[in-house]
């Protein structure tokens, strides 16, 4: 079982490149398994597609407007994911996000099980660090991150 990391955003935008500080930080702190893959999906594109494509499983990391204090975060699984994705969008990502799981989906070549970390950010004007609440939360994410990247899907 082939499981994709993804970290998104824009680290030149204080916590909106929470997603891509937590992948790097679980990334460093990993033995290479050749069944997982961590990558800096960025500000997310179409040009991923055959990354999402080709995984079993697909964890994201991002900032995400979740309605809660900066730096809570919460775990979406499958169809709360596009639940998430489909109402009031407050960043490109999610847009961009939503977009690349329906592509997959058309084209028949979904993953079997998708997460998405989501951490509300504080403040994402120009800044090189995530804001210290969100900052606070990176470890934590980091821990669901292992914990969920180790796991089997529940379908197998």
């Amino acid at each position: 079982m082939k499981t994709l990391v993804m970290g998104i955003g824009n680290t030149l935008l204080q916590d909106d490149g929470v997603g891509v500080h937590v992948t790097e930080r679980f990334k460093s702190s990993q033995s290479s398994r050749p069944d997982l893959d961590v990558i800096d999906g960025g500000t997310i594109g179409l040009s991923l597609l055959p990354e999402i494509e080709d995984a079993d499983k697909v964890i994201i990391v991002d900032a995400s407007e979740i309605g809660d204090s900066p730096g809570s975060m919460r775990i979406f699984r499958n169809e709360e994911i596009d639940q998430q994705l489909s109402g009031k969008r407050r960043s490109v990502h999610e847009v961009a996000l939503y977009d690349l799981f329906s592509a997959a989906a058309i084209r028949g070549r979904s993953p079997r099980e998708r997460v998405l970390i989501a951490i509300q950010p504080a403040c994402t004007e120009w800044g090189l660090e995530p804001t210290p609440d969100v900052m606070a939360t990176i470890p934590l994410a980091c821990e669901a991150l292992a914990e969920l990247a180790g796991q089997e899907s529940s379908d197998a």
